[in-house]
């Protein structure tokens, strides 16, 4: 499989002081990493300081806590904020008071850009309130005068993804399934390892400051050929799927959280969004982190692959 090479990308030149809120998370934890092997200090800022075992330097911070966010954001220079509470009942109200204080916090530390990883959607659809929300995540982080540099992006394919594990879990636990109406919606998704090249590339990087990208991988493709193509990889088949039209958003985050291990408020948050058709529509992001990224098919090989190596299968 070809990944991108190596050459120019835009990337923080020098060495930098870099803050990454959500480093235990599912891209923090790819991306920390990355961000140290540029040769950058890094804070990876997390609730749990004293059970973080990644790269860089472990620091307690939570977006919840005013107080505590004042000392991982003194001196720093970039902040990626990977942050949300899909969780959580009243993630919109939560999300919203977490990034209006982190973006006033690092304007008063001196933060010369914040990095955000959003959704991909535009404002003239009838966005679901977990996209929503991600919208309003970026003009509040921006709020306080820093500049704030936009990821938006699908589905992300990677081990311990939530909705990648929503895919691998339908794929490997049912022989056929009976599946809403929205997995006939497309989507564009893509690569962790993608992701991550991207959110490297923009810190720092003069020509993304204050701008919002589209990120996909190559593939516009619906939710019912993900599953097919995914089932493929993993079990040498395509299983049998039939969409059923009555199957509510509510009974799919049932449906969803009684098949897979995902609990019902973040499999319904979910659901809500997958109704809504997603595509990159701008790709001028390859102007400033050039690189071809990895097609779906690829990136389903790399998340199994990286399950295999964790001691999953």
């Amino acid at each position: 499989m070809e990944r991108a090479t190596d050459g120019h990308t835009g990337d923080m030149a020098d060495s930098r002081n870099v803050l990454v809120a959500g480093a235990s998370g599912f891209v923090g934890r790819r991306l920390v990493p990355a961000l140290v092997e540029k040769g950058h200090e890094v804070r990876a800022m997390t609730r749990h300081p004293e059970t973080y075992d990644g790269a860089g330097t472990p620091v307690r911070g939570d977006v919840s806590e005013p107080d505590s966010l004042t000392e991982p954001l003194a001196g720093v220079d970039v902040a990626y904020y990977l942050v949300h509470s899909l969780d959580a009942k009243d993630f919109e109200k939560k999300d919203a008071e977490a990034a209006r204080t982190f973006g006033r916090l690092a304007k008063e530390a001196g933060v010369e850009q914040i990095v955000y990883l959003g959704g991909l959607g535009t404002d003239e659809q009838d966005l679901s309130p977990h996209l929503r929300s991600r919208r309003e995540v970026e003009r509040l982080l921006g709020e306080g005068g820093v500049p704030v540099t936009v990821l938006r992006a699908a589905i992300i394919v990677g081990h311990e993804g939530i909705s990648w594990e929503i895919t691998r879990q339908l794929v490997d636990k049912l022989p056929a399934m009976i599946a809403p109406r929205w997995v006939k919606t497309r989507t564009q998704p893509i690569s962790l390892e993608d992701v991550v090249r991207y959110l490297v590339g923009v810190g720092g990087n003069p020509d993304a400051v204050g701008r919002v990208f589209e990120i996909g991988g190559p593939d516009q493709i619906d939710y019912l050929d993900m599953l097919r193509i995914a089932s493929r990889v993993i079990k040498g088949h395509a299983p049998p799927i039939v969409p059923v039209p009555i199957l509510s958003p509510r009974l799919s985050s049932y449906w969803l959280s009684l098949v897979t291990d995902v609990d019902t408020m973040t499999a319904r948050n979910l659901v809500d969004s997958m109704d809504t058709e997603v595509l990159v529509t701008d790709d001028s992001v390859h102007d400033v982190v050039p690189g071809e990224p990895m097609s779906y098919e690829d990136a389903v090989r790399v998340a199994i692959d990286d399950r295999r190596k964790a001691g999953l299968d």
